[in-house]
């Protein structure tokens, strides 16, 4: 019996004929009017696709929005059933007084179900599927996944912006695809699903696109009030037991990718922890061990404001100050297993800092999906803007080691400080001399 196989390059595969027949499923206004969104309840799931297979899902394009009303409008609300909803995006001068929801990419999640399982290959914030980390898109072009957003909503927290998915997503029997609202009010969503349907089975040798999301608030650093790249931050970490877990996952396949979010307030910098990734029976060291985190994400001496198709910043935190997103897609380097995989990265090097992580991991394995979980949707809500001074860890949780590098930082910056007091007060004098003699006399 033939088989078939979603693609084999995205250029080549154009060539190439197929038996297959393409469909979008989509949230046009089936009266034939203008009204092409769904209204997602609060506190509800609506399915917004149901394909039966075999097949592939090749474009998931959406765009949304969530107001919530300060006061009555100048519009009657009727008035809403028979118009586009542009209302919905900007308040017109007084016309109405609505604000956007600044968390409502957390509080939705986006669920993926392949061939009748009863848990989801895919359970992640609507936003951060898209890269839209902390509830703030930005614009930015990638091979799989892209965000356009006008000026007015970049960087807003809550911004409206178009998302686009070319992940290939294939499946044997059925997909579904729902979005599940726990805000406490509904919100509006548009859509494209676009896939091919096939007539022959799925070849052998087809894995199941994944995503999860996972989140850190605080990371458990043993040393947040030292500064990164100081010398009490350089001891080893030789086994990566406390690195931030961006995935692990049981089964045969392959990892393609993450993005990243950090909200980092503690005025240094966020990175310098290395990648480890440990495949299949890993100890130590393991397969893939990086230099730091900008090295990760392909960048270097800290992350730039560049995003690039495999590579980049959605959000860099010389913009929005205290706010980095960023993403690596692993498409023509997938770390492949054979039987389990642990991707993990350090938050400061061995683990020193304690700032907000938040990751989504896109993965490709075998079925069955292992059980995936998210954090209540209160605990997903972004990390709000503001300084925040670092505080110590309690002395009974750190090591000797560690005790003895805050007790080494604490006595460098006493006598940093002594020192620094002398050279001040040199200037001041200084000053002072220049001031007495700085006289201009009438001749």
């Amino acid at each position: 019996m033939t088989s078939s196989h979603p693609g084999h390059s995205m250029l080549s595969d154009l060539a190439r004929l197929k038996d297959a027949r393409t469909g979008r499923l989509s949230s046009w206004d089936q009266e034939g009017k203008n009204q092409d969104y769904w209204l997602i309840p609060a506190n509800s799931t609506v399915r917004l696709a149901d394909i039966e297979g075999p097949g592939c899902i090749t474009h998931i394009w959406m765009t949304q929005f969530c107001r919530r009303v300060l006061g009555a409008g100048l519009i009657d609300p009727t008035a809403g059933n028979y118009v586009a909803p542009v209302f919905e995006i900007h308040n017109a001068l007084g016309l109405n007084w609505e604000v956007a929801d600044p968390h409502y990419y957390r509080k939705v999640l986006l669920k993926i179900y392949w061939d009748d399982q009863d848990t989801p290959s895919v359970l992640v914030p609507l936003g951060d599927f898209f890269c839209t980390g902390h509830s703030m898109p930005g614009n930015f072009s990638s091979l799989p996944i892209s965000v356009s957003s006008k000026p007015e909503e970049r960087y807003r927290f809550g911004g409206s912006a178009a998302f686009n998915s070319y992940f290939q997503m294939p499946f044997g029997k059925r997909a579904i695809i729902e979005v599940e609202n726990q805000n406490d009010v509904p919100y509006g969503q548009y859509f494209y699903i676009d896939f091919e349907r096939y007539e022959a089975p799925l070849a052998d040798d087809i894995a199941y696109f994944h995503a999860s999301w996972r989140r850190e608030n605080p990371c458990g650093g043993w040393g947040p009030n030292l500064q990164t790249n100081s010398p009490e931050t350089n001891i080893p970490n030789l086994d990566g037991k406390d690195n931030y877990v961006i995935l692990e996952t049981e089964g045969r396949g392959q990892y393609v990718g993450c993005n990243l979010s950090v909200a980092h307030f503690q005025g240094s910098w966020w990175g310098e922890g290395d990648e480890m990734i440990f495949v299949d029976e890993d100890t130590w060291p393991p397969s893939i061990h990086g230099t730091g985190t900008e090295d990760y994400f392909n960048h270097a001496w800290g992350m730039q404001n560049n995003a690039f198709l495999t590579n980049g910043s959605v959000i860099h935190e010389s913009i929005v100050p205290g706010y980095q997103v960023s993403y690596r897609f692993h498409l023509t380097d997938p770390v492949r297993f054979k039987n389990r995989i642990r991707v993990t990265i350090e938050h400061g090097h061995a683990n020193h800092l304690s700032d907000d992580w938040a990751s989504t991991a896109y993965w490709y394995q075998t079925l069955p999906s292992p059980k995936l979980t998210t954090l209540p949707v209160e605990q997903r809500l972004p990390t709000p803007p503001g300084d925040r001074a670092p505080e110590r860890v309690a002395r009974d949780r750190l090591t000797p080691e560690q005790a003895r590098q805050i007790d080494a930082a604490d006595e460098r910056f006493r006598a940093y400080a002594e020192l620094r007091d002398i050279e001040i007060e040199k200037k001041l004098e200084t000053t002072r001399r220049r001031s007495a003699a700085n006289v201009a006399k009438k001749i």
